[in-house]
């Protein structure tokens, strides 16, 4: 459904100390020079938890600013303000605070949520990226309920960064010490370099984007999971896992719903984003703040056909390839660099056709409790990009949702495939 929100109030909300002067100069890494400059956004939504109790919104708001205020000063890179593709001036200039009336209930937008109208629950366009880089919109529903969205600038973070700061922050509301406080290391890791001819911007686009939200129940994964073990040999590989058998089926589907085949001009890649923290040796911590992540490239043989036969062992071996030895090499010379230049020039031809996925599984997303208790529920707003798929745990754990960004035309085929719609 079309939700209909009124921002009834804008504010700044300052650290609640200043930023010492030798933390002012905050870094780019190079890694987060080459992300893309969009924000990454979330919405937490919250009910109370017994029938009949109501929440003093206007309490909770005042608490969300005070507990913001504290954490900033944590997390003051999010209190700056970006200097081009280079740095940012941490100089406490504040985060904008806005202050919404959504004229539904929380259920409506929940209980068949549409990941393009989540984008009103936000405060920033996600593609209108400017020098600020983290925004708030607190959102009061008909029902008494709320919504928290938040942007945050993925040129500084990736989406464990961004959860990660929602978790601290909602300890701070409730009260409690930061044990671990975030680390800011990754200009020192992955030193900044002269991207020139490199445009971190390529593939951002909302014309002509269907994004829909799809649920697979646990039982219908562990099936795929059992399809596609039959391809693999069990005695040297571990049964696949979720996202590997999501990842396989959805893009098998797409694949045959869309005929990417007939066009034997273009080479198909499928993507994955990776954690690098845990690649490190030793491990870097989940609160290393930045982005901390690079993708693996599957290239398919146009001969693959359309059931995609042995992708989930294509896939796994890509991933294993980002280990310890490529995170030395990527801190090392130009060669990645390099070869995303080299990509970037065949993407733009028209000769390459790519689906990236991106895994919240497994991340905290539903332990982010303010003090009113757990989200009933958190939101992906639907990113400016084609052939994305999102995933993230249900609440309740028994399955995965898939967000999935496609061509109008292409989420049309998709949904009239049969073998798709049935799971």
């Amino acid at each position: 459904m079309e939700i209909a929100v009124e921002i009834t109030s804008r504010e700044t909300v300052k650290p609640s100390s200043p930023t010492p002067a030798h933390l002012r100069h905050y870094q780019l890494s190079f890694l987060d020079q080459i992300s893309p400059p969009v924000y990454n956004p979330s919405v937490l939504f919250y009910t109370p938890q017994n029938e009949g109790d109501q929440f003093n919104v206007d309490v909770i708001s005042s608490k969300l600013k005070a507990s913001l205020s504290c954490i900033l000063a944590h997390f003051y890179p999010l209190a700056g303000r970006l200097k081009g593709n280079v740095s940012v001036e941490c100089d406490d200039e504040g985060v904008p605070y806005s202050e919404a009336i959504v004229k539904c209930r929380v259920s409506d937008v929940t209980e068949n949520p549409d990941p393009t109208e989540l984008r009103k629950l936000v405060p920033f366009a996600l593609d209108a990226i400017n020098e600020t880089t983290l925004g708030v919109q607190f959102n009061r529903f008909d029902c008494g309920g709320i919504a928290v969205g938040i942007c945050m600038s993925h040129k500084i973070s990736d989406g464990l960064s961004a959860v990660t700061f929602v978790k601290m922050w909602a300890a701070v509301c409730r009260g409690e010490e930061i044990v671990a406080p975030p680390q800011f290391a990754s200009a020192e890791l992955f030193p900044p370099k002269n991207i020139s001819g490199y445009e971190p911007s390529i593939g951002i686009t909302s014309d002509n984007i269907a994004a829909k939200r799809f649920i697979f129940k646990t039982d219908k994964i562990e099936t795929l999971k059992a399809r596609y073990s039959k391809e693999m040999d069990l005695d040297q590989n571990r049964t696949p896992s979720r996202v590997e058998a999501l990842s396989a089926f959805i893009w098998s589907r797409f694949a045959r719903s869309t005929r990417v085949y007939s066009e034997p001009n273009k080479t198909c890649v499928v993507l994955h984003a990776v954690n690098l923290r845990t690649k490190f040796d030793p491990p870097l911590p989940p609160h290393s703040f930045g982005n901390f992540y690079r993708v693996a490239m599957t290239f398919l043989p146009m001969d693959s056909g359309e059931e995609c036969y042995g992708l989930v062992a294509k896939m796994r071996e890509t991933l294993s390839r980002i280990d310890k030895g490529y995170v030395e090499k990527l801190r090392e010379g130009d060669g990645h660099l390099n070869f995303i230049k080299r990509t970037a020039e065949v993407f733009l031809k028209g000769k390459l056709l790519t689906m990236n996925f991106t895994s919240l599984c497994r991340f905290p997303v539903y332990e982010s409790d303010f003090g009113w208790g757990n989200p009933t529920w958190f939101g992906s707003p639907a990113l400016p990009f084609q052939n994305l798929v999102v995933f993230v745990d249900t609440k309740s754990g028994d399955g995965v949702e898939a967000y999935i960004s496609l061509k109008v035309e292409d989420m049309a085929a998709l949904e009239s495939d049969e073998e798709f719609m049935e799971f």
